[in-house]
């Protein structure tokens, strides 16, 4: 008898023991969940962060341009426009015959990844893939800046954005700003 009270106290202990271990498990999923939202909610902000950046450098080298021509003009310099890129320039609505080469490299790269899947048979990528395949790494900076140019690029009509967040290669047109249908 004395070796089946021996059993019951370890069984006893080992109930302790797992009671204790699902108590730690589920202190760990609250703790998971919370720090699910503030990674979230980080996230958003650093994606309005970035957006902000590169919607104000865009401004100032529209500005720039603006300047530029200005100038140009009032010395009565004719000269033929530059297809080279600038970084930081602004994505111009894709319409059919305007060439990537008219884009950023930056923008070039992301297009080319995406081509590239797209030859491959692969479907969709998110942006954390993308910028994997581009040498940058996962950090949300980087990750963040890939999708802030692939989200650009789709709004301009060089690639498609799925429901899920995923970029994928192809054209489409888009209407020109203050273009609206007189209806």
């Amino acid at each position: 008898m004395t070796e089946g009270c021996a059993v019951a106290s370890v069984l006893g202990m080992l109930e302790e023991r797992e009671a204790a271990a699902r108590v730690r498990v589920e202190g760990l999923r609250e703790e998971a969940a919370r720090l699910a939202e503030v990674l979230e909610a980080a996230e958003i902000e650093l994606d309005r962060r970035v957006i902000a950046r590169e919607e104000l450098l865009e401004a100032l080298a529209v500005s720039a341009a603006e300047s530029t021509a200005v100038t140009e003009s009032g010395a009565e310099q004719e000269r033929a426009p530059s297809t080279v890129p600038v970084p930081g320039s602004t994505v111009p609505p894709w319409r059919d015959g305007l060439p990537v080469t008219v884009l950023a490299p930056d923008y070039q790269r992301i297009l080319g990844v995406l081509e590239e899947r797209r030859s491959a048979g692969e479907g969709p990528a998110k942006a954390k893939e993308v910028a994997v395949q581009l040498g940058l790494g996962t950090t949300p900076a980087k990750v963040e800046g890939v999708r802030s140019k692939a989200r650009r690029l789709a709004e301009r009509g060089w690639l498609l954005q799925e429901t899920s967040g995923a970029f994928s290669a192809g054209r489409r047109p888009v209407a020109a700003p203050g273009a609206g249908s007189s209806a």
